[in-house]
């Protein structure tokens, strides 16, 4: 049993030491994945599609750097931006979401990569704190 919480406790503890010495590649690589979501996004509703419309209406975001990102991929060029950048889905046309002017009014205007890392920054003192209490706990 000893040697099972010890097991558990190294474990935490490397996954802690590895996600503060490579934070900085993790950040790099969920920027990466998501311009190639963007990329690939399409209207089949693929994991990778959904994905990128859960972020954008749940953290009212747009795009990666900022909803211009859009203009870039050829889903744009069929369809314009998607609906889930809309601030009002009964606000959004189609045509509104295919003309970058317009479409600045109607959607959300920053971009998802900084949302995203800046939430995760602010979650991290917990999941910190409670993988502390944890490792305390085992150790007595």
């Amino acid at each position: 049993y000893a040697m099972l919480l010890s097991l558990i406790f190294l474990i935490v503890l490397v996954a802690a030491v590895v996600g503060f010495v490579f934070r900085h590649e993790i950040k790099t690589n969920f920027e990466s994945n998501l311009n190639l979501a963007l990329r690939g996004y399409n209207v089949t509703a693929d994991r990778h599609s959904e994905a990128v419309d859960t972020i954008q209406r749940t953290l009212h975001c747009c795009g990666v750097q900022n909803y211009t990102d859009w203009e870039k991929t050829e889903y744009f060029t069929q369809k314009g931006i998607p609906q889930s950048c809309c601030k009002s889905q009964d606000d959004c046309s189609e045509e509104d979401l295919k003309d970058p002017s317009k479409a600045k009014l109607k959607v959300f205007v920053d971009g998802c990569f900084f949302l995203v890392t800046s939430t995760m920054e602010s979650k991290m003192s917990v999941v910190a704190g409670m993988s502390f209490s944890i490792a305390c706990f085992q150790v007595i």
